[in-house]
């Protein structure tokens, strides 16, 4: 950026000298008043020297048309003037003055800062010119103004740029003089007839704007997007900040540098898309718009240059100081490098380029240049704050950095900053536009005969009002005396100046208050883990596009230049993106066991994983048993099984167990991935054992047999009796004899006798084992129930 630089040719002209001799004599004017205490009015040039009081009155300039006026032109100026103070101004005039000829655009950017009269430098008002009376203005009133002047009596004899003063000249209740009351200053560029050697200008045109998509999609096969809020709908509505960027950038000569996840994010819009609102998901409302938006946007870049951004426009300046020594973080800046092509050229139809970095505010230090050529690009636009050049001109923007491989385009800092602020106040957006078309007709007349490439790179995230303010601008320079238009490639490929700086500045020179606004270390370290946490979910999942897709994306907007200023924001994001991320991998989950009792000498041990995600999973499940010489599993302490669930469903596993000693075990389950990475938190329970053995069962076998034989015994007795009776009955027949004596005795002993079981077993019958324990049979695959056996 030139500092001083002189114009060519800047000589006095008969006007300018007149002029200064009339200011010589005012100077004199109030001196003379002074010392012969004489407080009666003295002459308009005397009063315009007195600068107590030149706040009294604001005066703002809402119009100057045409902004770059030619021979045979008629310039017209509006506004207002408001009395700031509490007494009421009488006898007011206001007037138009021009200055002399600006020698340097530092003498421009001196002007620019000035507040307040000051007879040193204000020139006195045209004379013979219109001007407006005001008799008497109250306090806080105001008052509107309209004056016009031909080219021809401004005074414009060369080629140039000029002060453009609007005075207002009256008194006070305490002061009865005239003396000037308030003053504003703009600038008026005059080319009359187009330069032989233009300046080459290039505007960059940024459409970027901040993260608006979660990592959440919704469960259809589609996976609508969930945006964290409708604000994105707002900005691309008819009259919104991106609908103004496009419907304004149309039909300017301007470089389109565009954000991919911008273009992403309104092609998901215009396709469906779903908004948070609080715990629950609500279809969005505005495909229409973000269709319309789109088919707009495509349109107004046909014929034009685009540069793609990386996705998600990441803060290199952030990652070279906090992020660059947190593994993996580069790794996103390369990814997010190589999506930006496809993804414009997907939605936009045109082959962006995709080789430039653009550091936050065109700062830039050895780390910085480091890390943004390290995803591919090779060239970076700085700004002339940042890489100053030691010149009485403003040189060529391209020259090669550093060792050479990297080509720096370094933008104009007073062009790129010029509609930074409030550009909502007619008066602020109208004195922007004049300085600078001033200050880009300085930049040619510097060295006429040499042809330079300028560019300008305004703010990433323009407002309504800004945008609509360097649409003016640009629009004052389609008449192409002192400039014409090119794009950024050109400029790239550009010669550089041989005396322009190639050195990279240092690292103690970047700005304070831009490192004070990056993204902090934490934040590399929360995308870290998110990412270590995706890695590990996404070896599981048979459809890993689902799942890796919008997470990479999420996280490579956690990244985000946007973030700048927003720290709780982008702390906020950055959890929702992680506790999201968490609850889709504890959708995948061992359920909870309670203790089992394992009865005899082998059995079967179900363990069930569940799956609530909506793809299939591949695992392994393995089985641990802290007492191996109590309880075997397969033969082992350890027994592994693969384990591949359908989505929505639950699966149980069973592991053979075999027990050598009763008393409990304890059991831990784990899911693996398949390189034998642990997978969620393992379960614990306990398996109780409790063998019945051998003679046991003998013993038991041995009773039962007893039981039975003597019930038979029983039912035998009773039959016979019961027969006996019976034959008795019949033998005696209708007339009873008494039987001989002592035969019934007989007749009941003998048969008893005969029939009593013997105490102890035939010696001749086979001895009865007990039967040998079964196998555990399968078991339910649900949870086991409170003190729950295995079956046998």
């Amino acid at each position: 950026m030139a500092e001083a630089a002189d114009i060519q040719g800047t000589g006095p002209s008969p006007a300018r000298r007149w002029l200064r001799r009339t200011i010589t004599v005012a100077v004199g004017a109030p001196l003379l008043a002074g010392l012969l205490q004489a407080p009666a009015a003295t002459t308009r040039a005397s009063a315009a020297e007195d600068a107590t009081g030149s706040k009294t009155v604001d005066v703002s300039l809402d119009t100057l048309a045409p902004s770059a006026p030619v021979e045979g032109d008629t310039v017209t100026v509006t506004g207002t003037v408001t009395n700031r103070s509490k007494k009421t101004v009488t006898g007011a005039t206001v007037e138009l003055s021009v200055g002399p000829r600006m020698t340097s655009r530092s003498e421009i950017e001196r002007v620019a800062g000035r507040t307040g009269y000051r007879g040193d430098s204000d020139p006195a008002p045209l004379q013979d010119t219109p001007e407006i009376k005001i008799p008497q203005l109250g306090a806080g009133l105001s008052a509107d103004f309209s004056l016009s002047v031909p080219v021809s009596e401004l005074g414009l004899d060369e080629a140039g740029v000029y002060q453009l003063g609007v005075s207002l000249t009256g008194q006070t209740s305490d002061r009865r003089y005239d003396r000037v009351l308030g003053i504003e200053r703009t600038f008026v560029p005059y080319q009359p007839e187009a330069t032989e050697k233009k300046t080459q200008l290039t505007y960059l045109w940024p459409l970027i704007s901040s993260a608006h998509v979660s990592a959440e999609t919704a469960t259809d096969d589609q996976q609508t997007p969930v945006f964290e809020d409708d604000a994105l709908a707002t900005e691309l509505k008819p009259g919104g900040r991106l609908d103004q960027l496009v419907s304004l950038g149309k039909d300017l000569p301007v470089t389109w540098v565009v954000d991919p996840d911008l273009l992403a994010s309104v092609d998901a819009m215009a396709n469906g898309y779903q908004v948070k609102d609080g715990t629950l998901h609500v279809p969005g409302k505005n495909q229409a718009v973000a269709e319309a938006w789109l088919g707009a946007l495509e349109k107004a870049v046909q014929g034009h240059k685009v540069v793609a951004l990386p996705f998600a426009d990441p803060d290199v300046a952030s990652l070279a100081h906090r992020g660059k020594d947190v593994p993996g973080s580069l790794g996103h800046l390369q990814s997010a490098t190589a999506l930006a092509g496809t993804t414009v050229e997907t939605v936009l139809h045109v082959q962006p380029s995709t080789d430039f970095a653009w550091p936050a505010n065109g700062a830039v230090d050895p780390s910085i240049l480091a890390v943004a050529t390290s995803a591919g690009a090779d060239k970076v636009i700085a700004r002339s704050d940042s890489v100053r050049d030691d010149l009485s001109y403003t040189p060529t923007a391209a020259r090669p950095f550093g060792d050479g491989s990297t080509t720096a385009v370094v933008s104009d800092a007073l062009l790129s900053t010029a509609f930074e602020g409030d550009m909502v106040r007619t008066e602020n957006s109208t004195l922007a536009v004049q300085e600078f078309l001033a200050q880009s007709l300085a930049i040619t007349l510097e060295q006429p005969e040499d042809q330079r490439s300028i560019v300008v790179a305004p703010q990433r995230v323009p407002s309504i009002s800004q945008a609509q303010t360097m649409a003016t601008a640009l629009r004052g320079l389609s008449a192409k005396r002192w400039s014409q238009p090119s794009d950024l490639l050109a400029a790239a490929a550009a010669k550089p100046d041989p005396d322009a700086s190639t050195t990279v500045p240092s690292s103690s020179r970047y700005p304070k208050k831009l490192r004070d606004s990056e993204l902090p270390v934490q934040a590399f370290r929360d995308m870290k883990t998110t990412r270590d946490e995706l890695d590990d979910f996404k070896v599981i999942l048979t459809a890993q596009d689902r799942v890796v897709t919008p997470f990479g994306n999420a996280i490579s907007r956690e990244m985000s230049t946007s973030w700048r200023g927003q720290a709780r924001a982008a702390a906020l994001y950055r959890i929702n993106v992680l506790e999201y991320l968490q609850t889709l991998t504890e959708g995948v989950q061992l359920v909870d066991k309670s203790d089992l009792t394992l009865s005899g000498r082998s059995a079967t041990i179900p363990v069930t994983v569940q799956n609530k995600l909506l793809q299939d999973v591949h695992l392994v499940l393995r089985l641990t048993s802290d007492n191996k010489h109590r309880l075997k599993l397969n033969g082992d302490g350890v027994a592994e099984l693969p384990v591949k669930i359908s989505g929505g469903h639950s699966q149980s596993v069973k592991f053979t167990a075999s027990a050598n000693v009763n008393g409990q075990v304890p059991m831990t389950a784990q899911l693996y991935t398949e390189d034998g990475t642990p997978y969620g938190q393992p379960m614990t329970f306990t398996v109780k054992v409790s063998e019945i053995t051998a003679t046991v069962m003998l013993v038991i076998a041995g009773g039962v047999l007893l039981l039975v034989l003597a019930g038979v015994r029983m039912y035998s007795q009773r039959k016979r009796v019961a027969a006996r009776n019976a034959a008795a009955e019949a033998a005696a027949g209708p007339e009873e004899t008494d039987p001989e004596p002592g035969a019934d005795a007989e007749a009941d002993t003998a048969p008893e006798a005969a029939e009593a079981p013997s105490e102890e077993p035939d010696a001749d019958e086979p001895e009865q084992p007990s039967d040998l324990t079964p196998d555990t049979g399968p078991e339910s695959g649900g949870p086991s129930g409170p003190g729950e056996k295995v079956d046998r």
